[in-house]
């Protein structure tokens, strides 16, 4: 009986580490779903303009706090997203940010005169927020890339 009792705790032991691990492994992929998706060009089949890449480039995640507008800098380069978002502990927040400061003009739009006094009529994109509303859907996606990675068990040895 002890012995049943021991095989049984260590079943739902794996259980227990398994199912964490799937639901880590559902907010990377539903996380990093997210910044890829936000920065995909409208050619592309997605909402983000593209015309030197720039924009894309500043996008930055965070787990500390939400990456802030970088006023004056005017080229980025890649910060290492993936690197983050797969770093994040379950249960903590990661923030997305672009720091072009013309981000907000490009996903909102605007039309007026700025306060270095240029005139736009700016059609705003939407990039930010049409993924935003994707987020119930991403992570449903998500569970069942995850729920299938899981049941099929480890890739084969080459």
């Amino acid at each position: 009986m002890a012995t049943e009792n021991l095989s049984f705790a260590a079943q739902v032991s794996e259980w227990a580490k398994e199912e964490i691990e799937r639901t880590e492994a559902v907010f990377h992929t539903a996380a990093q779903t997210v910044a890829n998706e936000v920065r995909t060009p409208v050619a592309e089949g997605g909402r983000m303009p593209l015309k030197t890449g720039n924009l894309r480039r500043s996008l930055m995640a965070s787990t500390a706090d939400m990456p802030r507008i970088r006023e004056g800098k005017t080229t980025f380069s890649d910060s290492g997203i993936e690197m983050v978002i797969a770093g994040a502990e379950l249960g903590s927040t990661i923030y997305l940010g672009f720091q072009a400061a013309y981000a907000v003009r490009m996903n909102y739009g605007f039309v007026g005169t700025d306060s270095l006094g240029r005139t736009f009529n700016q059609t705003g994109y939407g990039f930010v927020d049409a993924v935003a509303q994707r987020w119930p859907q991403i992570v449903t996606q998500a569970e069942t890339k995850v729920r299938d990675r899981f049941e099929a068990g480890p890739a084969p040895r080459s």
